[in-house]
């Protein structure tokens, strides 16, 4: 379906890198216009620990979140942390889809 595209914001622990990378190369195959983060601070990308950039990212994302048609939460191991939790809130008050990785128990 050329022309109209879903837009899916990816959400999840930053450890979990290799399983974002994988989940946005094959949403984006499917035909989604797929967003993700912009940094992994706990697959090294030390930067995200300088003083007010961990604010600044979290802050991000929701607005990434704020465009998406949907998040797809990477849950490995049926994992969230409380970041992914407070996003996977966020999208919901404002009446956005949420998807998993992982089936949730």
């Amino acid at each position: 379906m050329i022309g109209k595209y879903r837009v899916i914001t990816l959400c999840g622990s930053t450890k979990f890198k290799e399983q974002f990378i994988e989940a946005q190369k094959r949403l984006t195959l499917e035909g989604n216009i797929v967003i993700s983060v912009g940094l992994f601070g706990h697959s090294g990308d030390d930067e995200v620990w300088t003083e007010g950039t961990k604010v600044m990212l979290d802050d991000m994302h929701l607005r990434k979140i704020d465009m998406a048609d949907e998040i797809f939460v990477i849950n490995v191991g049926g994992y969230i942390g409380q970041s992914t939790s407070n996003e996977i809130a966020y999208a919901r008050s404002k009446g956005i889809a949420v998807r998993y990785l992982e089936d949730q128990a």
